[in-house]
């Protein structure tokens, strides 16, 4: 199933923007592992998003796994997740990081706030 953050806006006129965006894969299923795609789009001027990242891996059954891309000097990006497993055996959140490795208050997506799209999106 994919998912996605949708677009998230990342300046720091108010608050502090993201450097880093932490992907959390949580495989609930005790038999089947779990594949995960992630595909990141970033831009550095609101024109124009490329892929700086396309990363597939396995969380086994029970397990978890964290991962966590830059996005340092982007004022945007979208994280895009295909899941082989659907919920409740899966579990996904995606938080930005500013630089000190704090939170950023309004970077955090967990399960229910990500958007079911139709496929990941075709890489620039």
């Amino acid at each position: 199933m994919p998912y996605s953050t949708g677009i998230v806006t990342n300046t720091r006129d108010i608050g502090s923007a993201a450097a880093n965006v932490v992907v959390n894969a949580r495989n609930l299923d005790l038999a089947n592992p779990l594949l995960v795609i992630v595909k990141l789009f970033a831009s550095a001027d609101s024109s124009v998003f490329y892929t700086p990242y396309l990363v597939s891996y396995t969380v086994p059954p029970d397990a978890y796994d964290v991962r966590m891309f830059g996005v340092a000097g982007n004022v945007a990006y979208e994280v895009q997740m295909y899941t082989s497993l659907l919920p409740p055996s899966v579990a996904l959140s995606v938080y930005g990081i500013n630089e000190f490795g704090n939170l950023v208050t309004d970077q955090h997506f967990r399960q229910n706030d990500l958007n079911d799209i139709l496929g990941l999106s075709p890489s620039k």
